[in-house]
């Protein structure tokens, strides 16, 4: 009898976005795109938790399409933010920071769709993560309909003041377009994964580092 052999996991997408819908019939169509589209690529959706707005929205989508989708919240925000009680995991967590650690250590590569101050606090938070060495895993921002030209006009300010290496600058892949963002996000995960160091951060769990 032939060894049973290790199913690989499969790509894990960790998804930024607003809890409300927005007033734009756009936004709430990206999050249905973006939740489609891992599904068909056969990926692993992990986000808030949340049922409502573009969280449930994405959530739906991925599920429907037969993806697995793991949810991270807080137990202070499961009837704020109505924990979604059809995940395949739905993971109740003390803290914010836990919430966002658990996500990043379940995540492959990580996408901000449209959403207010908490969605745009996450992707700072996993930048900066990036730029200071906690993980080597890309991110991405779904710039729809121009909803983030204002946001990325005071990133560009900040480079030219001083405050923004180039290169840190261009950790951020930005797109229009939900599919080649998420090309764009797949193809830089794996070479990042070819050319990680054995020893950092692949030993922390996740591949993100303690202490962050």
């Amino acid at each position: 009898m032939m060894p049973a052999q290790d199913t690989p996991a499969p790509f894990s997408l960790g998804v930024y976005c607003g809890s409300r819908e927005g007033y734009s019939p756009e936004y709430l169509a990206s999050a249905q795109a973006c939740g489609e589209s891992l599904a068909r690529r056969g990926w692993q959706l992990v986000y808030g938790g949340g049922s409502t707005g573009m969280m449930g929205r994405v959530a739906d989508a991925a599920l429907e399409g037969g993806s697995s989708v793991i949810g991270v919240i807080p137990h202070r925000l499961i009837q704020r933010e109505l924990g979604h009680p059809g995940l395949t995991t739905l993971e109740v967590v003390g803290s914010m920071h836990e919430r966002k650690h658990r996500m990043a250590q379940q995540s492959d590569a990580f996408v901000a769709l449209p959403g207010g101050i908490g969605t745009m606090e996450e992707l700072f938070e996993i930048w900066t993560w990036r730029q200071l060495g906690y993980h080597r895993k890309p991110l991405g921002l779904l710039n729809v309909g121009g909803f983030y030209d204002d946001l990325l006009r005071f990133i560009e300010r900040c480079q030219s003041s001083g405050f923004l290496w180039p290169d840190v600058r261009e950790l951020l892949l930005i797109d229009d377009n939900v599919e080649r963002l998420l090309d764009r996000l797949s193809e830089q995960a794996a070479v990042l994964k070819a050319q990680t160091p054995p020893d950092e951060p692949e030993q922390a769990t996740g591949g993100v580092v303690e202490g962050t």
